[in-house]
């Protein structure tokens, strides 16, 4: 007699009802194929740091992204992770902590820029072993800026090029892009009429050595499938 190991259908209603409230807490999903286990996350809207975006801003919290990329790591369910983005940018220091917990992930993890990643975005799109962007896709480079009350010291200023510094040794440290280079187009003058900056579109940003590759979901997907074929034929 042989066990029947099917999920009844209460069983298969409340799998489906926890990945339709997953996709709207977090704007994620698990998909199982036969490549493995893929776990797609959305970074959209704004990057939401210490203090509580504006009511009726779409916002990415750090506070559910940082313990579920950690778990997401952990889980041996889970074979490679899809990031999915279309962020304005936002808070420095938290779009800072996700991008390098993403960085710092062994799981395969691609990332595709779609509508754009703006600002604190950059960082973001570049943290995944492999980023691509849809020609359309856009990305807005420009120095550090605050708002609020700044008290005008040299120590200000010296913690604003810091801060910059880090962005910039990130994105450099994990694109093809150099330092120098990114920093020029940090501080261009051509591109916007009220800032300083540049902004890239898909097939700019994978010329500066930005972006891997120009390729929208089914080419991010299938090169996700290669780095999970290939890390379960190295085990």
């Amino acid at each position: 007699m042989t066990e029947n190991t099917k999920p009844t259908e209460p069983e298969k209603n409340g799998e489906e009802n926890d990945a339709a409230q997953s996709i709207l807490d977090f704007g994620s999903a698990m998909t199982r194929t036969s490549h493995g286990n893929v776990y797609c996350l959305t970074i959209i809207g704004q990057i939401e740091g210490h203090s509580t975006a504006a009511s009726g801003t779409k916002t990415t919290k750090y506070e559910h992204i940082l313990p579920l990329l950690a778990k997401l790591e952990e889980s041996d369910e889970v074979d490679g992770v899809l990031f999915l983005l279309n962020t304005v940018g936002g808070d420095v220091e938290a779009g800072l902590a996700i991008a390098e917990l993403i960085a710092g992930m062994t799981k395969p993890t691609v990332s595709i820029v779609l509508g754009g990643s703006h600002s604190i975005g950059v960082p973001l799109a570049v943290a995944a072993q492999r980023s691509f962007a849809v020609p359309s896709a856009a990305m807005t480079i420009h120095p550090v800026r605050t708002s609020g009350m700044v008290i005008a010291a040299p120590q200000t200023y010296s913690y604003f090029q810091r801060l910059q510094d880090r962005i910039v040794a990130f994105v450099s440290g994990h694109s093809q892009v150099s330092a120098k280079r990114f920093e020029e187009l940090m501080l261009k003058k051509e591109d916007m009429a009220a800032d300083v900056g540049s902004i890239l579109y898909g097939e700019e940003a994978v010329r500066e050595g930005v972006i891997d590759a120009v390729g929208g979901l089914s080419d991010g997907l299938s090169c996700l499938y290669r780095m999970i074929d290939q890390k379960k034929g190295a085990q």
